[in-house]
Parts: structure tokens; C-alpha cells; sequence
């Protein structure tokens, strides 16, 4: 029973050895321009899913739907978000095609069935290595929750806020 015990300890290190030079030796890819593997991937994925479902649960946008606070969610977008996610178009800009992972071209692929509190989770605190930036300390509440409405409801806006929406470039 001790040498079965004795090796799992040893196999448990040598991987541990082997997992440690593999990322202080610089074999695993660290630039922008390189996809990243299925496991850095997975271990990415499944840590921000299981973040944003226990630090979101529960919050609700205080802010009412109306064309005021629409209007105001889209300038923001327009100012913050739209140069990596995309205008109405749903065309990438210049700098999201050098993202990656790639930013999701909200007006084609947007979050309006997110729940309201993981929209704005991510808008307030960013996604680690991805271009998505925290704007939890640069935007007001307000901001935040005036965006998140936007995105929430930016496949059934009214015709003026369709409209404010479609002129922005």
C-alpha cells in the first residue's frame, strides 16, 4: 500500500514539474495574434460562467425601460463599446478583427436573452485576457445599467431609439 501511495505522489509531482516548465519555459503561446488552446479555453470559460452566475445572482437593472434611458444607453454604447462590438451594421471594426478572442459583434450576436445582472456584471467588471475592459470604476451606475438596458433590449427598440441607434457611426 505504501509504494501504490509512493506513486501517486511521485506521478502527482511530475506532472506538476512538467506543467511548471511548460509554462516558465514560454511553450505555451502568450500572444495576441494566437488562438488560444482547448483547455486554456475550457479553464477560461468555465471560471467566468461560474463567476458571473454567483457574483450576478439577484441584481436587477433599477433603471426603468424608457426612450430617455435608451437614448442615453446608446450614446454611452456608442462612446465605450461600439469601436470593439460593433454598430448597428454588425460589421467588426478594425480593432476588434485584432482581438482575441473576439469581441461578439452585439447587433448580430447580442445578450438580450442574458439575464439582466450578467450583462451588466460584465460591463462593470471586464473579462480577464479578453479586450474587455472594467468600467466599474470609469462609468456610473447609472452608465452601466443604462448600457446593459440597451444591449437587453436592442433587438425590440422603439422606432425613435431604432433610429438614434442606426445614426450613430
Amino acid at each position: 500500500m505504501k509504494g501504490f501511495l509512493l506513486g501517486i505522489l511521485v506521478a502527482a509531482a511530475a506532472v506538476l514539474a512538467a506543467g511548471y516548465a511548460i509554462v516558465t519555459r514560454g511553450w505555451i503561446p502568450a500572444g495576441q495574434d494566437v488562438k488560444p488552446s482547448k483547455l486554456e479555453r475550457w479553464m477560461a470559460k468555465t471560471s467566468l460562467r461560474a463567476t458571473m452566475r454567483r457574483e450576478s445572482a439577484g441584481l436587477t437593472n433599477p433603471q426603468p425601460f424608457n426612450d430617455e434611458n435608451l437614448a442615453s444607453g446608446i450614446a454611452l454604447y456608442v462612446t465605450h463599446c461600439q469601436v470593439c462590438h460593433g454598430g448597428p451594421d454588425g460589421a467588426p471594426s478594425v480593432i476588434a478583427r485584432g482581438l482575441s478572442p473576439e469581441g461578439p459583434q452585439l447587433a448580430r450576436h447580442g445578450v438580450e436573452d442574458d439575464p439582466d445582472g450578467t450583462i451588466y456584471w460584465k460591463i462593470t467588471h471586464g473579462i480577464r485576457f479578453t479586450g474587455m475592459p472594467a468600467f466599474g470604476k470609469t462609468l456610473s451606475d447609472t452608465d452601466r445599467w443604462q448600457i446593459s438596458l440597451f444591449l437587453k433590449h436592442m433587438d425590440k427598440l422603439s422606432p425613435g431609439a431604432q433610429a438614434s441607434w442606426r445614426a450613430s457611426k
